[in-house]
């Protein structure tokens, strides 16, 4: 049955320059610089350079968007810059043009080092390998399912089906295995194509040059005892090698100089790097802090002159008709569109400076020092009620921004943390407790590193009153394991 119903609800809508000044906000140095590049090529009235005074032109635009609307019934066209400028615009190949003189644009070719990929240096290792043609083909399959690390995730059944696949050939579960173990045996870096890491450890340590006695107490080690061993129930493995103290610390040392990654440290690897650019300079000029906006967070934009003459000659025209009030339509909403776009990196830029002097205002101390133990309790509510801003906001000027120091670079979300009392009564960060609880670790005997109890009672005794299970929390958040893993023969 149908039935018709009203619904009261109480929504919250925001305007399209709302929705992009947020999108403006959150976003870094980085790709502000390809989100106002790609506006450049969409929006042809936007162009780069110094803004003039537009105050004559505010009120010829307001006139000739009234006169646009109110016109339509003239036929006879008027030599005016519209209908030159749609021409134009056949003809330019360029993706817009720029009236300034002033204005050059330099294109320089950046030199790329040229370096073999990962897989490309194992490639290169096919014609030295000793092998029939059908062999190397195989190879190279195996090679193209060898990931970033150096493994080899795919079984031998699934790279014969996709030799039958992808290559034609018709190759046993058998063929494959051995060319595998031929690139175990002589490629390099050693330790590729491995299953998983207990194989990639066996292959490196069978490869060394020298049969010694620790190598052959490594490998019993790795072959029957690497549950225990990378569980580091050291006293078993040593029981089941049967070596002395001295004898397993040089087996330890010795597995612990393998690479669990050979293909992850290689200097041709595919991977992208990834470069950090502050947003936010600081400096201590005689103890004054003094802090500066990124320039490419500040871009000069400005309106493009051949679209306000456009726009100015069709105010002055006599004679309007439809074609042209429908060209002056289209010019002026790429001018809104681009007037919109300059205020809201301008509010950004304003946003970011006033987000960036509260976060200055709240933790002076450690601009001041560097020291963490300096840093004072701080959330988001704090930083939006000195700057009268919305928690949101402060939020998404804090994702992914950094900011440069004397001491190092910073992200902003490094400088929020709750707050916790101490015996004293004092309110302290907790990162100057996680920081206070990884020197402790950092000090303790590696040989009987201590528990989490006893971590507490060491925070207990500086006068931090905090639970056991805090303290696990904030261990596990430093990236520090259990007593039993941080413990050393």
């Amino acid at each position: 049955m149908i039935r018709q119903s009203q619904q009261q609800k109480l929504l919250q809508k925001f305007s399209p320059q709302q929705i992009q000044l947020m999108k403006l906000l959150q976003i870094p140095t980085v790709q502000l610089e390809e989100r106002i590049k790609e506006e450049l090529e969409e929006n042809p009235a936007l162009e780069m350079g110094s803004e003039e005074n537009t105050d004559d032109f505010d009120n010829d635009f307001e006139d000739a968007d009234a006169t646009a609307e109110s016109d339509s019934q003239e036929e006879e066209l008027q030599p005016v810059d519209v209908e030159d400028f749609l021409n134009k615009g056949e003809d330019d190949s360029s993706d817009y043009s720029y009236s300034s003189d002033d204005y050059r644009e330099e294109r320089r070719e950046t030199p790329v080092r040229r370096e073999d990929s990962f897989h490309e240096h194992l490639a290169a290792q096919v014609g030295l390998l000793d092998a029939t043609d059908e062999q190397k083909l195989i190879a190279e399959q195996v090679i193209g399912s060898i990931d970033e690390d150096g493994y080899l995730r795919r079984s031998p059944d699934a790279l014969a089906d996709d030799l039958a696949f992808s290559r034609g050939i018709e190759a046993t579960t058998e063929a494959v295995q051995e060319v595998i173990q031929k690139i175990q045996e002589s490629f390099d870096p050693p330790g590729i194509a491995a299953r998983d890491l207990q194989e990639c450890l066996l292959i490196q340590l069978q490869r060394l040059p020298d049969a010694t006695d620790i190598r052959q107490m490594a490998i019993l080690t790795i072959s029957k005892y690497f549950s225990e061993f990378s569980k580091k129930h050291f006293e078993r493995v040593q029981r089941g090698i049967k070596a002395d103290d001295e004898t397993f610390r040089e087996v330890v040392q010795l597995i612990r100089r393998l690479n669990p990654k050979p293909g992850g440290n290689f200097t041709g690897s595919t991977r992208m790097q990834q470069y950090i650019v502050p947003d936010f300079f600081v400096y201590n000029n005689n103890g004054m802090l003094e802090l500066t906006l990124n320039s490419r967070n500040a871009p000069e934009l400005r309106l493009s002159d051949g679209y306000k003459e456009m726009l100015t000659a069709y105010d002055r025209s006599d004679k309007k008709n439809r074609e042209q009030r429908d060209a002056v339509l289209f010019i002026k909403q790429k001018l809104d569109a681009a007037r919109w776009f300059i205020d809201a990196i301008k509010q950004r830029q304003q946003t970011l400076l006033m987000t960036m002097h509260a976060i200055l205002d709240l933790q002076k101390e450690f601009f001041l020092t560097g020291d963490e133990a300096n840093l004072k309790p701080m959330i988001l509510k704090d930083v939006a009620q000195i700057t009268g801003q919305d928690i949101s906001t402060v939020s998404r000027v804090a994702s992914s921004k950094y900011v440069q120091t004397e001491f190092g670079i910073y992200k902003l979300k490094f400088f929020f943390s709750e707050g916790m009392q101490t015996d004293s009564g004092e309110e302290v960060s907790t990162r100057e407790i996680k920081s206070i609880l990884s020197d402790i670790i950092n000090e303790e005997d590696k040989r009987h590193p201590l528990s989490d109890d006893q971590l507490t009672e060491k925070l207990q005794e500086k006068g931090y009153n905090i639970a056991r299970r805090t303290v696990a929390k904030y261990r596990e958040q430093l990236g520090i394991g259990v007593a039993r893993l941080r413990r050393e023969v």
